[in-house]
């Protein structure tokens, strides 16, 4: 095989660093964009926070003429108006990259992240309070230990007195059962039970004595709990001589009841979001709005930018102004991202009108091609730019994938998106007759004379995606 060099003329895109910047930002999430705009300001003296005060980038360009010419030899690049951001995406990034490390002691843009506190932290918390001898706090912590993330001490009391024998001499029983008994009187209410019954029974405990039904529930938990697995309300009522009234009352008051008081406060990591943009109704006219926290706006330094000589090649100025350039493509970058954002999310807010007035069951059938065509972008674009950004609506703060879901086809030719479908299935179940559970065929029924064909599968596929247990499991008296 002879081996040659040849010349052909093609066209191709070259991603620029520039345009790589451009379409980092855009599929960027708040957060990330915050931490990527401190770096910036960090690394670049060009860059600062412009302040109210100050007068405009655009003023300040137009009386210093000596910057309009900012960049370095073998480097000229004059800024577009737009930035072309719709190309294809998997050429540059899977994902929306987090931002380099940072180990400096400067200060950093709020991240927005929760302290973290488990069970025992709070637990531990209220008992540093509370007057208790080291002997009483060396068992208290033996216990607490021993609390699972549920609130239940999930270890054989007499396994924790043994092990505190090691520790402590003479150590009696009643002495741990006694500490016990102050834990079951810390916050959450039913903490430190040793079984169902104990949780529910130190919960009614402690509602007030007008609570009705106090005592019937009381005598039912610690007596007759394990008689509710039969779901046989007759046979329930002559087991424990109510009469229907009074079962009715001691269930709902069950029913109000915690299984699992500690699972609230079970140690996770919390990250809230911030949203992109806000949505509110004027004049019977939904409007969108661009959060103007998400990041601070940025101008050039007019003090270094002021030192930059058109004639001089040294090294020093050469450097600014490669930093003057740089600043300047960051700034369009970030005006180019906010243009599209809200670009996107004023196309979703109209066509999507009747979900900010009535929720999830008008959600209309919507995908991302619909977005794309109206805006005439790509679909990877549009998939990028509702990635991790949130919208404040009346409804919430929703992701603006949200929006997008897939559809059947309705009797009348149109079509119904399947959060509609869901938000319809929750309604049903929410109004079923307790004592008669509705059968995902009867739902698929009921949604057929809606004129919406969903097939019985395609229901338990969106009932068991939504958490709502099977007809069986929905049938019981609690």
């Amino acid at each position: 095989m002879k081996q040659s060099l040849q010349l052909r003329i093609g066209q191709s895109l070259t991603m620029t660093p520039q345009l790589q910047q451009a379409i980092k930002l855009l599929q960027m999430s708040t957060l990330d964009l915050q931490q990527e705009i401190q770096q910036a300001l960090e690394s670049n003296m060009m860059l600062e926070v412009e302040e109210d005060d100050l007068p405009t980038l655009e003023y300040r360009e137009k009386k210093t003429e000596n910057n309009d010419q900012v960049t370095s030899e073998g480097s000229q690049t004059d800024l577009p108006d737009e930035l072309p951001v719709d190309v294809s995406w998997d050429d540059v990034y899977e994902s929306a990259l987090p931002a380099g490390d940072d180990s400096s002691d400067s200060a950093e843009f709020e991240t927005f992240r929760g302290k973290t506190q488990t069970l025992q932290d709070h637990l531990i918390w209220q008992l540093e309070l509370t007057h208790v001898s080291e002997r009483d706090y060396a068992i208290a912590v033996g216990i607490i230990d021993a609390i699972n993330d549920d609130g239940y001490v999930a270890t054989d009391l007499n396994d924790i007195y043994q092990g505190l024998l090691e520790q402590l001499d003479d150590l009696e029983m009643d002495e741990v059962q006694a500490v016990l008994h102050m834990i079951q009187n810390f916050d959450p209410v039913g903490v430190g039970a040793l079984d169902l019954a104990d949780c529910l029974r130190l919960q009614v405990l402690q509602l007030p004595d007008a609570t009705p039904y106090k005592a019937d529930t009381l005598d039912f938990v610690t007596r007759h709990l394990e008689l509710l697995a039969s779901c046989d309300q007759a046979r329930l009522m002559k087991r424990v001589g109510f009469n229907e009234e009074q079962l009715k009352g001691v269930l709902a008051l069950i029913r109000s009841l915690d299984p699992k008081p500690g699972a609230r406060l079970q140690e996770m990591d919390v990250e809230y979001v911030v949203p992109d943009v806000f949505v509110h109704k004027v004049k019977e006219q939904w409007q969108v709005t661009l959060n103007p926290d998400i990041a601070p706006k940025l101008r050039i330094n007019p003090f270094y930018s002021g030192m930059i000589k058109r004639a001089d090649n040294s090294q020093d100025n050469v450097s600014m102004k490669n930093h003057m350039q740089e600043a300047r493509w960051f700034i369009k970058s970030l005006h180019s991202r906010n243009d599209t954002l809200l670009r996107v999310a004023k196309s979703i807010v109209e066509k999507q009108g009747e979900f900010f007035e009535h929720g999830p069951i008008a959600m209309k059938a919507m995908v991302l091609r619909d977005i794309a065509e109206e805006l005439e972008l790509h679909e990877s674009t549009i998939s990028r730019v509702t990635t991790q950004k949130y919208m404040h609506t009346p409804q919430g703060v929703i992701e603006f994938k949200y929006f997008f879901s897939s559809h059947v086809s309705t009797e009348g030719g149109g079509e119904c998106s399947a959060t509609a479908i869901r938000a319809l299935i929750k309604e049903l179940v929410g109004n079923e007759n307790p004592a008669k559970p509705l059968s995902d065929s009867k739902i698929s029924d009921l949604l057929n004379e809606k004129g919406i064909n969903v097939a019985r599968r395609t229901i338990a596929k969106y009932r068991e995606a939504m958490s709502i247990p099977s007809t069986s499991q929905r049938k019981r008296l609690i």
